[in-house]
């Protein structure tokens, strides 16, 4: 069952990697105050996740951690191949082809894909569907030379 209350954003990668746009976007969810949950439908993500969000830039980094450790609850970003939502985030990042259709108790959902990769848009459009029948706010944003553009 659908939360009211949550948006759903779909954003479409073209120019950029996922470690690229990835960054930016947890940078802004908490500047918002808010907490964030990372569902990778890749388990093998979640090692390189855990060190990347540490290096990804010189003068900073961000606060994580992975959801099997004992400050899972405490973590203002949690990576995670669960459906817990453990640290209470009120945002839910999707990536790799990670599906959830629960989106209770967030305020956003943002699932990320590879717009190079026609089997990623293939089943982002599916996904597309399924949350437009469960009848959620939604939102597309498609990566262009200047940044996003919201598409729908």
């Amino acid at each position: 069952m659908a939360d009211a209350a949550c948006e759903v954003w779909f954003y479409h990668l073209e120019q950029t990697s996922l470690d690229q746009a990835l960054p930016d976007l947890l940078e802004r969810t908490l500047a918002k105050g808010w907490r964030a949950l990372v569902r990778t439908g890749d388990p093998a993500r979640l090692g390189h996740l855990d060190g990347w969000l540490w290096t990804y830039r010189d003068d900073s980094f961000l606060p994580h951690g992975l959801a099997d450790e004992p400050d899972a609850p405490r973590q203002p970003i949690l990576l995670t191949t669960g459906t817990d939502n453990l640290n209470h985030a009120d945002a839910l990042f999707l990536i790799d082809g990670a599906e959830d259709q629960d989106f209770a108790g967030y305020k956003r959902c943002v699932d990320l894909f590879d717009g190079r990769d026609p089997h990623a848009v293939e089943a982002a459009r599916t996904r597309w569907r399924a949350a437009k029948a469960l009848g959620v706010d939604l939102a597309y944003w498609k990566q262009g030379v200047k940044g996003w553009e919201r598409q729908a």
